[in-house]
């Protein structure tokens, strides 16, 4: 055999020995070489314990010499292995014993597979006997829990009533002379024991089918039986469902029965998981402006809780008014608001009105660029997912909350605000009070490239292609409420049509109060956006102008949108005016008459200087429509919107007007028979008379 050449150390590493390096053995390793390594570890081992029973005070020079001879010996424990003194028939001989030894596990399998076999036999009977054994045991438990549910109060009323529920619940297939006799019979069994259905979550769905079908005296009975336990029942899991439905089916009446058993709980409730709810429905639908008083005071401390104040009158939630009769209370009050507030907020229910308006009572009572101020808007950003910000924004309370805390901030808190808002601001613009923080946005924010980037890709739906965009902005621009936030960079604070009543005192404060906060002229912030939004706009009357035209909410976007917009107005112009000879319609319809008069004027009326405003650059809208209604001209002059047809004659920049006039004095007489018209109530002087009489004053 060839023998491995070994390496030789250093003599100045090993102390000029010679040493053999470890050679690696083959997989298949015999047990006399296995041998001498086993012989090394125990030599080592036995060594290592003697020396460990020397003495410990030995020199330092005996131990290095110790430990010399134990490396030696180890060495020459390593030098008695060699591959070359393995003989070549002791490795055969040890391949034999593998071979063997893997053919006795082969046998030793076949037979653990026999007794398997028979063991899986064994288990099949087994588990047969289990089976059966498993039936009669669910037998049993099903018969021990009917005799236990039998064994329960009023288990034969119980089940005789669910059975009637499940009959009326099925209302479509029950005659109504069938379910009256069901329902007679169901009250039969609840009366006088409607407090021992209500608190089982079964029984209790008996309750509320009895409470839908009943009649208003058998809704009373119900509630009265349910008296002084409403508190208990909102907090329940299934009973609050019943307290809704009563609110819901009852009367008056009812109402004033439920809401003061609240009185004295309101801390409790809004902090419970399923009374927070109950107690915010009542509050937010049917409560009346006294109740929610009373229940909003007792967020201001202990003291409102326990005293009430009646003697004076209706009570009052103004916490202003409790602050200046009461100025030293100031601290604890809003110590107590504060902490009950942020507890809400912290837990992430954020969504109940009634924490809104406590929130607002809470921020107008404090002072700009105060701590308590300061705080308040932190907690606003602090709330990392934005629900507390969203919420707010469409509950009329919070939407003041947020427009005021918009006015207030800074430039850079404004940004943290609103960017809560992306994904929400076509859902704010449809909202009665979500879209009053887009116009606070609007208003406030200086940096328009923001608010641009903010709210006009959601809000004029940039991310459609165009067929789909102009179909959802055709939708928008005709919905009382959704148009506002697209029309209000166009018109501002000049038109009053366009806001609710509400609004106009709200946004007054925010512009008193952005006078302190914003730097940018407000005219030109709104010019900005105008800018902004007018390509939208403008491809939106270009593409469906005969769409638009159909209503008058369609009219007040296109002449407020062709007077502001900035660009090119030919396409959109060319649209009206083409969509105006189209619509048959059109000749009559009021408010088409008032747009096409506005753009053949070129601006609009202003009635405290008695003049037209003209706007720049001009429209030229006269010169578009006339080429239309050329043809058509008499019965424009003689119809309904006659007064688009003087427009068109008093226009001194209209190109055509001495063409006009020709037309119009060969058909004198026709103008004459209309100027003698009567309005239908048979008085004389009705519009087309009217406009008649000026035209042959124009032609006289």
């Amino acid at each position: 055999m060839v023998g491995v050449k070994r390496r030789v150390d250093a003599g100045d590493e090993r102390n000029g020995k010679r040493t053999k390096t470890p050679v690696s053995v083959p997989a298949k390793k015999s047990k006399s070489s296995a041998a001498p390594v086993k012989a090394s570890k125990s030599v080592v081992s036995k060594k290592g314990d003697k020396g460990g029973k020397k003495d410990k005070k030995t020199s330092s020079k005996k131990k290095a010499q110790k430990e010399e001879s134990e490396s030696e010996s180890e060495d020459d424990d390593e030098d008695d292995f060699d591959l070359d003194d393995v003989d070549d028939s002791e490795i055969d001989a040890l391949d034999d014993e593998d071979d063997n030894d893997e053919e006795d596990v082969d046998m030793e399998d076949v037979e653990e597979e026999e007794d398997t076999g028979k063991k899986s036999k064994s288990a099949d009977a087994d588990a047969q006997q289990n089976k059966s054994t498993s039936r009669e045991s669910h037998a049993k438990q099903k018969a021990l829990l009917q005799e236990r549910k039998a064994a329960r109060p009023n288990a034969d009323m119980i089940g005789r009533s669910k059975k009637l529920w499940e009959q009326l619940r099925r209302k479509s297939h029950v005659p109504l002379e069938e379910r009256k006799k069901l329902i007679k019979e169901l009250f039969e069994i609840i009366t006088g024991r409607v407090k021992d259905f209500v608190f089982k979550h079964d029984s209790v769905r008996v309750i509320q089918t009895a409470l839908k079908y009943a009649n208003m005296e058998q809704r009373k009975m119900i509630a009265t039986e349910l008296k002084g336990s409403y508190n208990e029942l909102a907090q329940s899991r299934y009973a609050k469902f019943l307290v809704g439905k009563l609110i819901v089916h009852g009367d008056a009446e009812v109402r004033d029965l439920i809401v003061p058993e609240f009185y004295g709980h309101v801390k409790r409730l809004i902090r419970h998981p399923e009374g927070s709810w109950i107690l915010d429905d009542i509050y937010r639908t049917v409560a009346t402006k006294e109740q929610k008083a009373n229940l909003l005071r007792e967020w201001y401390g202990p003291e409102f809780v326990i005293f009430r104040d009646d003697k004076n009158g209706p009570p009052d939630a103004d916490l202003s008014k409790i602050l200046e009769a009461h100025p030293e209370k100031r601290g604890p009050i809003m110590h107590y608001l504060w902490e009950l507030v942020n507890q809400l907020v912290q837990k992430r229910n954020s969504g109940f009105t009634i924490l809104h308006d406590a929130m607002l009572q809470y921020y107008l009572n404090t002072k700009p660029g105060s701590s308590e101020a300061n705080e308040f808007v932190e907690l606003l950003k602090g709330d990392e997912e934005g629900d507390l910000v969203k919420n707010l924004a469409f509950t009329k309370s919070g939407a003041r909350v947020m427009s005021l805390s918009l006015a207030y901030s800074n430039a850079k808190d404004r940004k943290l605000l609103t960017r809560f808002y992306r994904d929400t601001i076509k859902m704010m613009a449809g909202d009665l009070h979500g879209h009053l923080v887009l116009l606070t946005a609007y208003e406030v924010i200086d940096d328009t490239k923001l608010t641009s980037k903010l709210v006009f890709p959601e809000l004029l739906n940039q991310g459609m292609d165009a067929e789909a965009r102009n179909e959802e902005l055709l939708f928008q621009v005709n919905d009382l409420t959704a148009r506002i936030p697209i029309l209000y960079p166009f018109v501002g604070d000049r038109v009053k049509w366009l806001l609710p009543d509400g609004d106009h005192e709200l946004l007054k404060e925010v512009r008193e109060i952005r006078k302190e906060t914003s730097k940018k002229d407000p005219e030109l912030r709104r010019q900005e956006l105008v800018k902004a939004a007018s390509a939208n706009v403008l491809e939106l009357i270009a593409a469906r102008a005969d769409s638009l035209l159909e209503t008058s909410f369609g009219c007040q976007f296109i002449s407020e949108v062709l007077f502001e917009a900035d660009g090119d107005k030919s396409a959109a112009l060319a649209a009206v005016a083409e969509a105006a000879k189209s619509r048959a319609d059109t000749k009559d319809s009021p408010f088409v008459g008032r747009l096409l008069k506005s753009l053949v004027q070129g601006g609009r009326f202003n009635p405290a200087e008695k003049k037209v405003e003209k706007v720049q650059p001009p429209l030229n809208f006269h010169g578009l429509f006339y080429e239309q209604i050329q043809e058509e001209t008499m019965s424009w002059a003689t119809g309904s919107n006659v007064f688009v047809v003087v427009a068109l004659a008093e226009s001194d920049d209209f190109e055509k007007k001495a063409e006009l006039l020709k037309t119009l004095k060969k058909n004198k007489k026709a103008l004459e028979k209309a100027s003698s018209e009567t309005s239908k109530d048979g008085k004389k002087g009705s519009p087309v008379s009217s406009g008649a009489k000026l035209l042959l004053e124009k032609i006289r």
